[in-house]
């Protein structure tokens, strides 16, 4: 392949990866649009109803760390393929079930599609764009992908409320399909001819798992990750269809609007965060520790009413929430910075599981709290995303616990953070030089600072 057509074909490459992202998102989403339905149709109770959820991100994050080592062994075009087949069978057993266990089989086999798609998609983004542009590249990936979320959000649900279940998730599984023929015409793995990757021993795999982790900037990356990322992830994956639903009485066409809201809303957050990280690197944690605090708030003040919220409280608490997303891939550049590249793949894991496992004990925890009420109303979804609070709290402390540890670790090294106080104060001095000492003008009838 001439440099010349190179181009061309890496964006067209590129373009097919995306799409087959962009569907796993929607195969990952579609039962949280579906709750509802399912719970009718599998006659599941809630707790029973966040296991079907539960077992696909349990799943999706037991297989990060094997997806990457498969990915350098086989390829990403092969790993992609495999996953486009594993959600496509997954919807359509979902489809055609009406027993609850082999539901929950589709489901399984969704989430460990899902689990393939990303990292073999980030692969080709490196072996097929000038280095000059990965980065780039790596945020559009993430957040074109996201919008897999509005194809669950709107075509999805009027599928499931015109034609049903079965047409609903047999067009999603319609859609792996085609994804999965688009990358077997067009995707290689590279521009040149691939070579194969010699396997890598138990041994070093282990060696590689065991350094990462013990360095503390992956295990900040995982904390930041876990605390950023699981409240929008258990409003998109499971139960926020329900509580707009039935917990606000929203009807789903508002309900749908709000969850496009949702997703156009971190398509806009990313760019933004994407600056801030690049501008102020040493400060990453503050951004972290403040997406946590405005998502805190931001659900208490929706719970704390005595019964629905406002349409412009539920707007602010999805746009709110749609932060998280892009916030949690602060966790992959805390493992990029602190970590070699011959492990970067390894701590790239590690920090993924983090928030697929935060989601997967709160959407639990909802859905017992949920059968223990024995409703879904606004007060019994109240006493149930409390769960919420414990999760912030346990990320939290992570956060700040290893947080010192990377700062001590790096003042050994030379690199000394100093306290945002006086990075504060510093800049107060900066200001009052510039106005010669002097204090600037005080407006006439203000009062003087004591």
């Amino acid at each position: 392949m001439t440099s010349r057509r190179l181009p061309g074909r890496a964006w067209l490459v590129w373009g097919v990866g995306v799409t087959a992202y962009l569907v796993a998102v929607l195969q990952r989403t579609s039962l949280g649009v579906a709750g509802l339905d399912a719970a009718d149709r599998f006659g599941a109770s809630a707790s029973v109803l966040a296991s079907f959820a539960v077992l696909q991100l349990l799943v999706y994050a037991g297989l990060q760390v094997p997806v990457g080592v498969m990915v350098d062994r086989y390829g990403p075009r092969r790993l992609v393929l495999a996953g486009a087949t594993l959600m496509a069978t997954g919807q359509l057993v979902l489809a055609v079930s009406a027993v609850l266990e082999l539901a929950i089989l589709g489901r399984v086999l969704v989430g460990a599609g899902d689990a393939m798609t990303f990292i073999s998609v980030l692969r080709l983004v490196s072996a097929w764009m000038p280095p000059r542009r990965v980065p780039l590249m790596t945020q559009l990936t993430g957040i074109l992908g996201q919008l897999g979320q509005l194809l669950s959000a709107i075509p999805l649900v009027a599928l499931l409320h015109g034609p049903g279940w079965t047409a609903a998730f047999g067009s999603a599984a319609a859609m792996s399909v085609l994804a999965g023929v688009l990358v077997l015409l067009v995707v290689r793995d590279s521009p040149d001819r691939r070579t194969e990757a010699e396997a890598p021993t138990l041994g070093q795999v282990g060696a590689d798992l065991l350094s990462a982790w013990r360095h503390p900037g992956t295990r900040l990356g995982l904390w930041s990750h876990f605390t950023t990322q699981f409240s929008g992830m258990v409003f998109a994956l499971l139960w926020g269809f329900p509580f707009l639903v039935a917990g606000q009485g929203r009807s789903h066409a508002e309900a749908s609007v709000l969850f496009t809201v949702f997703v156009l809303a971190g398509v806009g957050a990313a760019p933004f965060l994407g600056v801030l990280v690049q501008r102020h690197p040493l400060r990453r944690s503050w951004l972290v520790l403040t997406i946590v605090a405005t998502t805190v708030t931001a659900w208490t003040a929706v719970l704390a009413l005595g019964g629905p919220a406002p349409t412009w409280l539920l707007v602010g608490l999805v746009v709110t929430l749609a932060v998280g997303g892009p916030g949690s891939m602060i966790g992959f550049d805390f493992a990029r910075s602190f970590n070699p590249p011959n492990r970067l793949g390894t701590a790239t894991g590690i920090v993924n599981v983090g928030g697929f496992v935060a989601s997967l004990v709160t959407l639990l925890l909802v859905g017992l709290v949920l059968d223990v009420r024995g409703a879904y109303a606004f007060a019994d979804f109240r006493v149930a995303l409390t769960a919420q609070y414990v999760i912030w709290a346990v990320g939290t402390v992570g956060i700040l616990r290893t947080r010192r540890q990377v700062r001590a670790r790096m003042a050994t090294e030379g690199v000394v953070v100093p306290p945002i106080r006086d990075v504060l104060a510093r800049r107060r001095a900066v200001s009052g030089r510039r106005t010669g000492g002097r204090p600037r003008p005080r407006r006439a009838g203000a009062p003087r600072r004591r």
